[in-house]
């Protein structure tokens, strides 16, 4: 039912006004208010959720969400509403934020019995009724508050016990609008190889950077990629079961990292659009975590050898770090990411295969073709 109720939001209209990108489908996310503490929802979200309806009358920017044998009435910038034929007073008024409306969720929960529970740990918020259930990110802000730029991309040196570490580093920010992710194949194809460069020109990227093991050194044409890799929903390359850990994301660029183990039930509930399988991880909330064994690497010099590295990492605002450096061990890795700013991290391939890639030129070169990558795009 979780799958139906993915699809059923992404086939429902996409804005009540313009969107802010005609190209890209918009995101859902839930604002919260820095001062107030209080939360809103954008009614495209709504229409068709659990059977609620939505009507909106331009003339008098009048909504109507309607909910079983309930009609909660709103109007744009005032806070007072109608329930059926009683007036209520809302707390706050609805407004438009990137050419949607939002309406406050309070009078959502108290007049139709929507269930909420907060994942603090992404924080994001579950929105379910009925049989319907889905997960929103949060974003928190002041009125009136600009989005952060789409991605910035930085040179930054950080001192690692006693050593400086020199890094190129790209933060994006997930919920900016114009913000897409994807993870492509090299050739579309599994077992292919492609400069990191020509990965990010054919798929119109801003930003790439390498993804997951494979095996580079195979004489042979097929060079196998390892570990799962997702796009647009679907399954481009099974894992053999192991247990590293998997970066994943939604259709509302809600990322998480998840243990192997947790891939197939996460997987059916729908929440996965795409995402890649690396590791070992480097961050759990805010603190380096290293588990190797448990994520099933074998190589006795995992944790010892220094070498070029690729790492992706989440903050708790919705922000995706992508960083490469040199010479550096897993577990300095792991320290660079903490001050780097990330609150979860895990490592990608290495070594000739760590390359990175922004506004058309490499800020880090591979030293190969590599097998895939994970593509920011910008709208």
């Amino acid at each position: 039912m979780f799958k139906k109720s993915i699809a059923l939001l992404l086939l429902a209209f996409t804005c009540l006004m313009p969107a802010a990108s005609a190209a890209a489908p918009p995101k859902n996310i839930v604002i919260m208010d820095a001062k107030s503490s209080h939360a809103f929802v954008p009614v495209r979200f709504l229409k068709d959720f659990d059977g609620t309806q939505v009507q909106w009358n331009e003339a008098a920017k009048q909504i109507d969400v309607i909910y079983q044998d309930v009609c909660l009435s709103m109007t744009l910038g005032q806070k007072k509403a109608g329930v059926n034929d009683r007036s209520v007073l809302l707390q706050d008024a609805p407004f438009r934020h990137n050419g949607a409306v939002y309406i406050p969720l309070q009078p959502i929960i108290q007049q139709f019995g929507y269930r909420l529970e907060w994942h603090k740990e992404s924080d994001a918020v579950q929105i379910a009724a009925g049989s319907s259930s889905s997960v929103l990110p949060v974003i928190h802000r002041t009125a009136g508050q600009s989005d952060s730029k789409p991605v910035i991309s930085e040179k930054k040196s950080f001192k690692v016990g006693g050593r400086y570490f020199n890094v190129q580093m790209v933060t994006v920010s997930l919920m900016n609008p114009k913000v897409q992710m994807d993870v492509v194949l090299a050739g579309n194809t599994p077992g292919q190889v492609e400069d990191l460069s020509s990965i990010a020109k054919r798929s119109g990227a801003a930003v790439a950077i390498n993804g997951t093991f494979f095996d580079a050194y195979t004489s042979g044409s097929y060079k196998a990629p390892y570990g799962y890799i997702l796009s647009q929903g679907a399954v481009k390359m099974a894992s053999s079961g192991d247990q590293r850990v998997i970066f994943t994301y939604d259709k509302n660029n809600l990322v998480r990292l998840i243990a192997g183990s947790e891939f197939q039930q996460q997987y059916e509930q729908g929440f996965i659009e795409g995402g890649l399988q690396a590791g070992p991880r480097l961050l759990v909330d805010g603190k380096v975590s290293l588990n190797v064994k448990k994520e099933g690497f074998k190589d006795p010099k995992i944790l010892t050898g220094g070498g070029a590295r690729s790492a992706l990492g989440i903050t708790k605002d919705h922000k995706l770090i992508l960083l490469t450096t040199g010479g550096a061990t897993i577990p300095q890795l792991a320290e660079i990411m903490r001050q780097a700013g990330a609150y979860q991290a895990m490592n990608l391939d290495g070594g000739a295969s760590s390359g990175l890639y922004y506004n058309g030129k490499y800020l880090t070169a591979p030293g190969r073709k590599i097998s895939n990558a994970l593509v920011i795009k910008v709208q």
